[in-house]
């Protein structure tokens, strides 16, 4: 037996790597060690997709570096997108690192570390487009919400991702071990089941059936007792068919709030950055989805400084989200990703991009301040997360706001309330952009 740490960086996606690779390792009778201290392996699980991702993982690992330096921890194995991104250069320019594991070898951890701890190397990099081996999982989130991945890989190919380099060709999983999963997760305690996948729209269209199957896969989620919020990420636009807008809006268990990535409304760069659609079809989507769904709640992420992005289309983009007004809006600065067609293309600089996302931020700061305000006086059902120590307030979420990317509803509460438990609360006020409120009787 030995000590082993982990560390993930990055997605939900890849946190649900992590977890099935603690999995493996507490399987095969290792120790998962919480405290990364005394550790015989550190596993860092890493993001590479853009810039500041790049530069958190490699943080951790000159981290990681210092203490094994100082005796406080053993080996130092990375895997996740930093490794398959940058397999020769890992180990030959950061010495501190003893193993890689690219994305198509997360099977390969328990032979990894095993390798290490026998003083080897370890370098391996299995087929990223091979289909996804089926494991167990240990949950890494509260026990009350867990992320289901329904699919690897993604066959977009937008002009400026690098993720299909990295994750390879979309790969859906079978219905029957998704399911299986996730009345485990429900028998186990889960309440919100979130649903993530690169595409998740796109679930099942590479399945023998050559059909769209989330709307089919959402029905048998929910017939599953244990749930009570369905939670959908990362829909994409041209993917929304009338089927799934209809299983949305009927489902009780589905929150009311969806995830759809647009990156641009402005035609020309939409077509340069090989996406479907223009602004014209973002607002017919939208409008359709807000008269079909009531109360519906909608996040996207937009990306500013895109090559062929001038004044102009920058404007475009502004005037498109004061005219649509989306609660939830993430920008991002252009980050020319080398190995993707729009690295060589040419763009506005760094500076540029950064501040029409900070633009961006500050339009979105008021409509989403104006949203907030609406719900002041209103009671909600709210998903208890925890108790803050600092604040002496318990912390909660509405539907509309998905763990660790939207906000909070702080309650100083005077009776104890349970992590996982549903209950209702009025909002009173704000308190830095998030809800407070106070529990109020059924």
């Amino acid at each position: 037996m030995a000590n082993i740490g982990f560390i993930s960086l990055g997605c939900a996606k890849n946190q649900v790597d992590c977890e099935r690779m603690i999995y493996r390792v507490q399987e095969a009778g290792h120790r998962i060690q919480p405290d990364i201290i005394g550790a015989d392996v550190v596993v860092i699980n890493t993001c590479g997709f853009i810039d500041s991702a790049k530069s958190e993982a490699i943080d951790h690992i000159l981290q990681m570096g210092a203490l094994k330096q100082e005796g406080h921890i053993g080996k130092i194995l990375v895997t996740g997108c930093l490794s398959q991104r940058y397999q020769g250069e890992i180990l030959s320019e950061l010495p501190e690192v003893d193993g890689v594991l690219g994305t198509g070898s997360y099977t390969e951890i328990v032979p990894a570390i095993e390798k290490l701890l026998a003083g080897y190397k370890v370098s391996e990099f299995g087929d990223i487009d091979a289909p996804e081996q089926e494991t167990g999982r240990v949950l890494t989130t509260p026990e009350h919400y867990a992320y289901i991945k329904i699919a690897e890989g993604c066959d977009n190919r937008c002009a400026y991702c690098i993720i299909p380099y990295l994750r390879g060709k979309f790969r859906s999983r079978s219905m029957d071990d998704i399911l299986y999963e996730a009345r485990h997760l429900a028998a186990n305690g889960v309440k919100e089941l979130i649903v993530v996948a690169q595409d998740t729209s796109r679930y099942g269209t590479d399945l023998p059936e050559h059909k769209r199957l989330l709307p089919e896969l959402l029905r048998q989620l929910c017939q599953i007792e244990g749930f009570e919020w369905v939670r959908i990420h990362y829909v994409y636009p041209d993917e929304i068919d009338d089927e799934l807008i209809e299983v949305i809006a009927s489902e009780p268990k589905i929150v009311k709030y969806l995830d759809i990535p647009i990156q641009h409304c402005n035609s020309k760069i939409l077509k340069r950055m090989n996406r479907r659609g223009d602004g014209e079809f973002l607002r017919q989507l939208f409008s359709k989805l807000r008269r079909k769904i009531p109360d519906l709640v909608l996040r996207t992420s937009v990306i500013t400084g895109l090559p062929g992005e001038g004044e102009e289309e920058f404007t475009e983009l502004c005037e498109f989200l004061k005219e649509m007004r989306l609660e939830r809006v993430g920008a991002f600065p252009f980050s020319p990703e080398e190995g993707t067609p729009a690295a060589e293309m040419e763009f506005p600089d760094s500076e540029v991009a950064l501040a029409r996302a900070q633009m961006v931020e500050t339009i979105q700061s008021g409509i989403m301040d104006e949203y907030s305000q609406a719900l002041i006086g209103k009671t909600l059902s709210v998903l208890v997360d925890g108790y803050d120590e600092e604040f002496e307030q318990f912390f909660e979420r509405t539907y509309a706001d998905s763990p660790d990317i939207d906000g909070r509803v702080w309650i100083a509460s005077e009776e104890a309330l349970s992590e996982g438990e549903y209950i209702k609360v009025c909002i009173d006020g704000l308190i830095d952009g998030d809800l407070s409120g106070y529990p109020v009787e059924e």
